[in-house]
């Protein structure tokens, strides 16, 4: 049978073999190169946003103005005009856990506006029926209905305290909000024990009238000790393997500082700018994935990796403000953790103009006090000029929406405009620590 077989069967059978080699090398051809000119047009991209953000915020170092489109500044920039520029959104994570649903729908109300983003995450230590809870809270609201900005992650994760899980949530959420929703402006992150003083259309009004550049990340670069104490332990989160929540472990192993970026601290609360957190999420050049692993044995991760990768990114060095927009009180000496904020503390969180507090024990009589004098709040949400409808006879205005674009700003507005105008002064600015690395 072999001495009559066609001796040039093998070779057409070996012929037909190669084929599918041939086109898989193609095709990986193909996308290497595909990638490599996407990577130049997205180099040549972020030179261009660059050298108009340098324009931007240092055309006129001298006047803390040129951050506000109505300054005269914004003439010279040949800047578009207000009423072209349409108001801000903003995309809020308001997270929680075991017996926090209450507290987070609570918040939620009080910072709710109908042009904004809002998700909410209770960690995996919630019992299944509190997260549900939650989520029918949120699905059965009219008002959340009718609009569709607030949902509950599907996903819950465990978040230790002082572990990179927190870091991890955070992440997914932004991502989550990328995803469905590109039209907005900041992101921030808040816990159900913070809470708003004032208005969301104070704040929005305000924040209007800013460069949509600027990262209020309040930073500090790591030096002397703190880096042997901070930086060279390694820890390990039990809630990135685990499915039941215990606190992070320390290996007696130490490791050396790193080389290639220097290592950043602050608050873990943040106001970011979506271009900010687009580039933390997809990373082109590299540099947010490396520091995410570097902080993955991190303690306190939170404390760091948005402050490390803003201040070693020369694209976001400068839109840099080093304040997280919350009024804190700590003891003195500070503890691990601050102070519960109560009556006491009402007068000095007014003055301090920021428009968010934390922390506050679940329904203190404060929070009451807040909604009464400092919000308006006597129904749902707080209200503003979209709430439309009448107050006659206890009815809800807000059931009733009007132009969500038009903002009713109040005393917290020129509180808050104060405040940012301090932010943004040439003595406040000269302390940016991300330009003193």
């Amino acid at each position: 049978m072999r001495k009559n077989a066609n001796p040039h069967s093998g070779r057409m059978f070996s012929d037909r073999r190669w084929k599918r080699p041939f086109f898989v090398n193609l095709l990986v051809s193909i996308t290497l190169f595909t990638g490599t000119i996407f990577g130049l047009y997205l180099s040549q991209y972020a030179r261009e946003d660059q050298l108009q953000l340098d324009t931007e915020l240092f055309e006129d170092a001298g006047d803390s103005e040129g951050y506000f489109i109505e300054s005269e500044l914004r003439k010279s920039l040949e800047l578009v005009e207000v009423d072209e520029v349409e108001p801000p959104r903003l995309a809020y994570l308001i997270s929680g856990t075991k017996g926090d649903s209450q507290r987070m729908l609570r918040t939620l109300q009080a910072v709710y506006h109908p042009r904004n983003q809002y998700i909410l995450h209770m960690d995996l230590e919630a019992p299944p029926r509190e997260r549900l809870n939650l989520t029918m809270s949120v699905k059965n609201d009219p008002t959340f209905s009718a609009v569709e900005n607030v949902r509950v992650m599907a996903q819950s994760n465990l978040v230790t305290y002082k572990g990179p899980t927190m870091i991890a949530c955070t992440l997914q959420a932004i991502a989550i909000l990328l995803k469905e929703s590109l039209n907005w402006d900041w992101f921030i992150n808040l816990s159900a024990s913070d809470y708003p003083l004032m208005p969301l259309d104070d704040i929005l009004y305000v924040f209007s009238n800013l460069s949509r550049k600027l990262n209020f990340i309040e930073h500090t670069q790591i030096y002397g000790w703190k880096l042997n104490q901070r930086a060279k332990p390694i820890i390990i989160d039990p809630g990135l393997y685990l499915s039941k929540k215990s606190d992070i472990s320390w290996t007696t192993q130490r490791r050396s500082l790193p080389t290639s970026f220097k290592l950043f601290t602050g608050s873990a609360w943040v106001v970011l700018t979506h271009s900010f957190v687009e580039y933390c999420i997809w990373g082109w050049d590299n540099l947010p994935r490396a520091i995410l692993m570097y902080y993955t044995n991190f303690v306190s991760s939170p404390e760091g990796y948005f402050h490390t990768v803003l201040c070693n990114t020369e694209e976001f060095q400068g839109t840099a403000v080093s304040h997280d927009l919350h009024y804190i009180a700590w003891d003195t000496p500070p503890k691990q953790h601050p102070r519960s904020l109560t009556m006491r503390d009402f007068n000095k969180m007014i003055n301090s103009s920021s428009p968010f507090a934390r922390k506050f024990h679940k329904d203190d009589p404060v929070l009451d006090k807040i909604d009464r004098e400092l919000l308006m709040r006597t129904d749902r949400f707080t209200p503003g000029a979209w709430c439309v409808g009448s107050s006659e006879g206890g009815a809800d205005p807000c059931a009733i929406r009007g132009d969500d674009s038009v903002f009713r700003p109040g005393p917290g507005a020129e509180r808050l405009l104060g405040l940012i105008k301090t932010l943004l002064s040439d003595e406040f600015r000269s302390s940016n620590q991300c330009l003193k690395q």
